[in-house]
């Protein structure tokens, strides 16, 4: 059996897709080991796979809340920066510590997230075949393809091509601080560390589906789309669901993720919009709000911390959602038609695939106002065209194969180590 080393950001939206595919493959006899700050090893704990923790010299305790804090409060520009910079960082650091590391654990593949680098340069430097994950929109690049970071639409005109090649360009350029680093390590290494796009040649397992991604014509053989890896274990505590009875209102629910959760006024437009249409809302903050702003939304609507979100969705007529892709495949998984209210990262991407594909209408959430909310989310729930179109997305899932699917993939492509 293997023992598979797992690289990726120490983030719930990452982590707990990553999770389910370690509980996957230790159910087959293979042993995984997730690596990262040691604050990450509280994501890990307790859910099925290993946790060691490198660069304690240079991140100490308290140093994921400060990113996470970061992440949390997108600031403009000059936030942005920041932000990209601390990122590198964290590569830079694995880079450095992940060698010995793996060396200390006896590693003997690796899985390494597409959104975290490191993990396919260290694995090529120690000879240690890796599989690439995408457990958020697919990076691989291609002209046709708008950057997974903008909300541009699929467009494959002179125009659009255009637009793309200079989206590509920027975000080349914001992207500096990465590039120098594993430029800098590549070197030390004696590798190219942009082979492939930094991608393993030899599999890509994506928990993303085909029905969700803009066309695409020069993927690799390799690369492999699926449909969402869940196994039944919830990943945040959340009480048995107790809601006020059914009052023949449609059920609206609302998320902003485990980033966005404090944003207690979107929440306020969302739940004033949904009133005005005589909509019934269910908002989940992750206990993010403070008890004030909770007892305000509490007029306007039902208000929990944690709720069975797979639960929730299946009884629900429509969803307000900031595209975190995990909420988004869940919601489709229930053929539940979204308002897509994007805030930041590749949430703006995700609602441009969600317009293409018919299951949502798109307000950023810089443009939110309680009249616009009312409107998508009238629209959402009044034209059938919105459900049919998530309702085929949901077909396409069952189809998937899910994380069974991935694990055999893995599976094969490391030949039976």
């Amino acid at each position: 059996m293997t023992h598979f080393a797992v690289v990726a950001p120490p983030l719930p939206g990452h982590y707990n897709p990553l999770l389910v595919l370690a509980r996957a493959l230790g159910r087959r006899g293979h042993r995984v080991t997730f690596l990262h700050m040691a604050d990450a090893g509280r994501l890990v704990a307790g859910k099925g796979a290993d946790f060691h923790a490198v660069g304690q010299g240079t991140y100490p305790a308290g140093a994921l809340k400060a990113y996470v804090d970061r992440l949390a409060k997108p600031t403009g520009l000059i936030g942005l920066l920041g932000t990209l910079r601390a990122t590198a960082a964290q590569t830079d650091m694995l880079c450095r510590d992940l060698p010995a590391a793996l060396r200390a654990i006896g590693a003997e593949a690796m899985i390494a997230d597409q959104t975290e680098a490191a993990g396919g340069l260290v694995a090529r430097a120690l000879g240690l075949p890796f599989l690439s994950t995408a457990t958020a929109l697919p990076l691989n690049r291609e002209p046709s393809v708008p950057p997974p970071f903008v909300p541009w639409p699929y467009d494959v005109s002179e125009k659009g091509l255009v637009m793309n090649k200079g989206g590509y360009w920027v975000t080349d350029l914001l992207m500096s601080p990465m590039r120098k680093v594993l430029m800098r390590h590549g070197a030390a290494f004696g590798l190219d560390p942009f082979a492939d796009q930094g991608f393993s040649p030899l599999l890509t397992v994506s928990q993303v589906p085909r029905a969700l991604d803009f066309p695409r014509a020069e993927l690799p053989a390799t690369f492999h789309y699926g449909s969402p890896w869940r196994d039944g274990a919830s990943p945040v505590p959340a009480a048995p669901l107790d809601l006020a009875p059914d009052d023949g209102r449609p059920l609206v629910f609302c998320s902003l993720g485990t980033l966005q959760g404090a944003r207690a006024d979107i929440f306020l437009k969302v739940a004033e919009g949904a009133r005005d249409l005589g909509a019934r809302l269910l908002i989940a903050h992750g206990g993010l709000l403070v008890p004030r702003e909770v007892a305000r939304l509490e007029a306007l609507c039902e208000v929990r911390a944690f709720v069975p979100q797979q639960e929730v969705l299946a009884r629900c007529k429509a969803a307000v959602l900031h595209c975190g892709m995990n909420t988004v495949l869940d919601a489709m998984a229930a053929g539940v038609p979204l308002v897509a209210v994007p805030i930041a990262f590749e949430q703006p991407a995700t609602a441009a695939r969600l317009a293409y594909h018919g299951v949502a209408q798109v307000v950023p959430a810089g443009r939110l106002s309680r009249r616009r909310l009312r409107a998508a989310l009238g629209a959402v729930l009044g034209e059938p065209g919105f459900t049919a179109a998530a309702r085929r997305v949901s077909a396409a899932l069952v189809d998937g194969g899910g994380v069974e699917r991935a694990a055999d993939l893995i599976e094969g492509a490391v030949g039976g180590r």
